[in-house]
């Protein structure tokens, strides 16, 4: 089987800049309505509905204002990484806060197939995402971002790259379930 990585997933047809919505059901489905376009996807509902499934299990809020839903869907046609950043902070389940939410401005909402190298794509993308967005520094970056392209250029980057900034709060290590 072909390793899979960021470097090959990420796909600027699929990252939004400006995703519309007011809710966190709104905003999953514009961005699966952007997969679906793209050729990801064959089914939006078939597609959100199973990423509720997963989110059932624990929230996907990553605090900094970030959300990493995930999971594994039948829609599921092609392996990748819908990214959005939100016109709206939305309203997003996470255990890192006290009150069970967080204010969410970007959603790295990941489409995998269910095949044999669902297990194995799935751990290996969410390890690699989870190991870039430890650095404060890039998580300050990609709020910063205003092109497609600089999106993925701060996501690629090798951390030596990235301005150093004087950290708000202590870096989270992400506690992602596969």
């Amino acid at each position: 089987m072909e390793n899979k990585d960021l470097s090959t997933i990420l796909d600027p047809a699929i990252i939004d800049l400006k995703v519309e919505g007011t809710t966190k059901d709104e905003v999953l489905r514009n961005l699966a309505a952007t997969l679906l376009k793209n050729g990801y996807i064959d089914n939006v509902d078939q597609f959100v509905s199973d990423i509720y499934d997963r989110e059932a299990e624990g929230p996907t809020g990553m605090g900094e204002g970030i959300s990493i839903p995930h999971g594994h869907s039948p829609a599921a046609k092609k392996l990748g990484i819908a990214i959005g950043k939100t016109v709206n902070p939305i309203r997003w389940e996470s255990e890192l806060s006290d009150d069970g939410w967080q204010e969410t401005r970007l959603i790295f909402l990941f489409c995998v197939m269910v095949d044999g190298s669902f297990v194995e794509n799935h751990q290996l993308l969410l390890s690699q995402l989870a190991m870039k967005l430890g650095t404060e520094a890039r998580i300050v970056k990609l709020g910063q971002c205003e092109t497609v392209q600089e999106i993925i250029d701060t996501i690629l980057c090798d951390d030596s790259e990235l301005e150093q900034v004087e950290a708000k709060e202590e870096i989270v290590d992400l506690d992602l379930d596969f």
